[in-house]
């Protein structure tokens, strides 16, 4: 038998080979809408106890900078994205803790509509998972941030939230105090992706915290009191370390976008897709591709010029000055086809990771054979009508690496003059990395 010798390397996988796709790139018709989102995602990694985020007062304050100084009023969105590293020396369950302050002279009572909040360990752990899986249970997840935006693409809220929460006057109540255990796990490493719709009937300021368990009387170690939390915001200070700061707009140099820690304005990208004066979206030639850009930021609009990142309303100075990645931003996608010419037409749609890039909108550019990195992961939904004529609401799992052309998420065999709407719905997923495109190919 033939052995080969010991020091002979295992071969390398190739190198990925750029493949060049000719095509129009169009803006994304609509806006972000007003919704103010409290967006806590900076210090990602949270090593030391501290505000995350904060949108109270700065008067009376111990650390007056720690507070951005912000009230909620009516509909907004609450984001929370955070990761615990323990050590051999410490397993300490870290908790993180939203917590209310209503500062009027009536109650106020805020009302929650659809959430969830998942950790990576044993919620929603990082499988690995094939490109494209139906989902029509939301059984299918990889990461807690794309099983959280799964529950509010199906409109739920889960049963760990209450319906809604009445605040009085003058007072603090404790939105949600959520553990990240790491004691079982090889390494200590958990996070938890949080997000909520809410309604307050009158303004109120909102903290983001973070606390380690506690040792009680008898040694034995307890959640945080709400004593505890309600000090740490009158007395903390922010977290630290911070994380890498970003880099000042416009500025010369590297392009560091930095992570989230302030008041977003956007939670919803709603919008209906139309190049004639009749409302319609003329599908394309035989042959041909256009693409609409999906989260598109500075650095990568894909020649469009669109940036469709949500602009801070609030935020820290070391922190993002864009919530770059419209992390839990909900895009609801109408595109009323209409095959206008005398052939039957075999379309397309897909979403797709193309290579990030500024310069030109003539053209996508692709990978083969694809790179390890995962750039996307979560949910998508597709209500259309079927060529026998059938509603259907479909459910998909996508996982896309940098570079990944996109399977067929709807495919329509169109007839001379036919219209077809179809709308796309997803809530883009914490831990994927823009932007991304929606395609419509006629084959």
């Amino acid at each position: 038998m033939f052995f080969l010798p010991f020091f002979v390397a295992q071969a390398q996988a190739p190198e990925p080979v750029e493949i060049v796709r000719p095509q129009e790139v169009r803006v994304l018709p609509g806006q972000l809408d007003s919704t103010p989102v409290f967006n806590s995602n900076s210090p990602e990694k949270v090593l030391g106890e501290g505000i995350l985020l904060s949108t109270f007062p700065p008067a009376g304050k111990t650390n007056p900078e720690a507070h951005l100084d912000f009230a909620f009023s009516g509909r907004f969105d609450l984001f929370a994205h955070h990761v615990a590293e323990g050590s051999p020396e410490d397993l300490r369950d870290l908790h993180i803790g939203a917590i209310a302050y209503n500062p009027g002279d009536e109650p106020v009572t805020l009302y929650f509509h659809h959430g969830a909040s998942y950790l990576s360990q044993p919620d929603a752990p990082f499988v690995t998972l094939e490109a494209q899986v139906p989902n029509p249970r939301g059984t299918v997840y990889a990461g807690p941030g794309s099983r959280v935006m799964d529950d509010l693409l199906r409109r739920r809220l889960q049963d760990i939230f209450p319906k809604q929460l009445t605040i009085a006057p003058q007072s603090y109540e404790m939105i949600f105090d959520l553990p990240i255990p790491v004691k079982e796990l090889t390494p200590p490493l958990n996070g938890r992706s949080t997000y909520l719709e809410l309604t307050s009937t009158g303004p109120l300021h909102i903290a983001s915290l973070a606390l380690f368990e506690k040792d009680d009387a008898e040694g034995n170690l307890r959640p945080p009191t709400f004593e505890e939390w309600q000090a740490l915001v009158e007395t903390g200070d922010l977290s630290t370390p911070r994380d890498r700061v970003p880099s000042v707009p416009g500025e010369p140099g590297a392009l560091i976008y930095g992570r989230v820690a302030g008041v977003s304005e956007g939670g919803t990208w709603r919008t209906q897709i139309y190049d004639t004066p009749t409302w319609d979206l003329t599908i394309p030639a035989s042959g041909e591709t256009f693409s609409y850009g999906i989260s598109t930021l500075v650095g990568g609009s894909h020649g469009t010029g669109q940036i469709q990142t949500a602009e801070m309303l609030r935020r820290y100075p070391d922190t993002a000055y864009a919530a770059h990645g419209n992390y839990g931003v909900f895009y609801d996608l109408t595109l009323p086809l209409h095959n206008p010419t005398e052939q039957n037409q075999t379309v397309t749609i897909a979403l797709e990771t193309p290579i990030k890039q500024e310069a030109t909108n003539e053209a996508l550019r692709f990978f083969d054979p694809l790179p390890t990195a995962t750039f996307f992961r979560g949910p998508v939904r597709v209500n259309y009508r079927d060529d026998q004529g059938r509603l259907r609401t479909d459910y998909f799992h996508l996982v896309q690496r940098r570079g990944q052309m996109g399977d067929s998420l709807v495919t329509l065999e169109m007839p001379p003059g036919d219209r077809r709407l179809i709308n796309v719905q997803l809530r883009y997923p914490p831990d994927a990395t823009p932007p991304q495109v929606l395609t419509v190919k006629t084959q």
